[in-house]
């Protein structure tokens, strides 16, 4: 149980840094369209305004879409709408979604939407961009830009380069791809973008966030994580930084949580699931790992509840 490799999540770190660094995503991904845009004027997520598009239009499963309200330098328009969708496996009705999604949010807004798409596959060839059909005379033609993110393997040195955080994005999205069966060296290479990070100076919050993402992506089983942990704590002693601490606030102890929840569910079921209110307001992630390891050979809740009722006698270590 307590080796048990996690699955790869991909939805919620995108969401994230879509969030934060939005205008970043631009400049990275679509410079061009990034030009136009009148930055100063600020940017509005309508997030729950494209989910009553997605549930009136559902086709297949998605990854994570954005719909973002922006206005153009110049435009005739006050104000346009982007439509950014993130797609992790390929599937065959996508171009018809794209499609669909956007003459519905058209149709919603009467206003112009730019749709767009980061293909996060692992098939180089699969590249949709068109939907289309003519019938009669009526011809429909719907394209749209698409970033394959496997094309990054080619432009490393550039990455490695940048100082766009989707640089790092893209990075640990491309590591989390190629490591699926190989954790050994998912986890070197989790190790060697938290390094990069430190070693280029980005601003504290930048580092924290981009960790939190690096951590999201790259999941280990938790004895690597742990000599993960380890080998972080002692790059910071040699550069004489100090992060790791913020970062396990806001990703370690979530990813901790995580495998709790899951252990707790598979091994007691309800009573089980009963003890997470309590486990949820514990901040020590040491604590936390002991808990995580113990349900595999605990026989009770009771034996659980009782390694986090005996630590709350004693100091933190953390």
């Amino acid at each position: 149980m307590t080796n048990k490799t996690p699955q790869t999540e991909y939805d919620s770190p995108w969401k994230q840094m879509l969030q934060l660094y939005f205008e970043d995503f631009m400049q990275f991904f679509f410079p061009q369209a990034h030009a136009q845009i009148d930055w100063s004027r600020g940017f509005e997520f309508l997030d729950q305004e494209l989910q009553q598009v997605v549930r009136d239009a559902e086709l297949g499963k998605r990854l994570i879409d954005k719909l973002v309200k922006i206005y153009r330098i110049g435009g005739e328009e006050s104000w346009l709408l982007i439509h950014i969708e993130i797609q992790s496996q390929e599937e065959t009705d996508f171009p018809k979604r794209m499609f669909v999604y956007n003459y519905r949010i058209f149709d919603r807004y009467d206003r112009s939407v730019a749709s767009c798409a980061i293909l996060g596959d692992d098939n180089i060839n699969w590249r949709p961009s068109q939907f289309g059909y003519d019938l009669f005379g009526c011809t429909v033609d719907f394209q749209f830009p698409v970033i394959k993110l496997l094309d990054y393997k080619q432009r490393l040195s550039e990455l490695e380069a940048s100082r766009n955080p989707f640089a790092t994005v893209v990075m640990a999205h491309l590591a989390a791809v190629q490591t699926r069966s190989n954790r050994s060296q998912r986890k070197q290479s989790k190790l060697n973008l938290v390094r990069r990070l430190y070693e280029q100076g980005f601003e504290r919050e930048a580092v924290v966030n981009l960790l939190a993402f690096i951590d999201w992506m790259l999941t280990l089983p938790l004895d690597l994580e742990l000599e993960f942990k380890r080998e972080v704590e002692q790059l910071e002693a040699q550069l004489r930084m100090q992060y790791v601490t913020s970062f396990e606030r806001i990703a370690r102890i979530e990813s901790l949580l995580k495998g709790i929840a899951l252990g707790l569910k598979l091994k007691f079921g309800t009573p089980g699931q009963n003890l997470l209110p309590e486990i949820e307001l514990l901040e020590d992630f040491r604590l936390l790992e002991s808990i995580l390891a113990a349900i595999e050979t605990a026989d009770t809740v009771d034996e659980l509840r009782s390694i986090y009722q005996t630590a709350d006698d004693t100091p933190s270590e953390n």
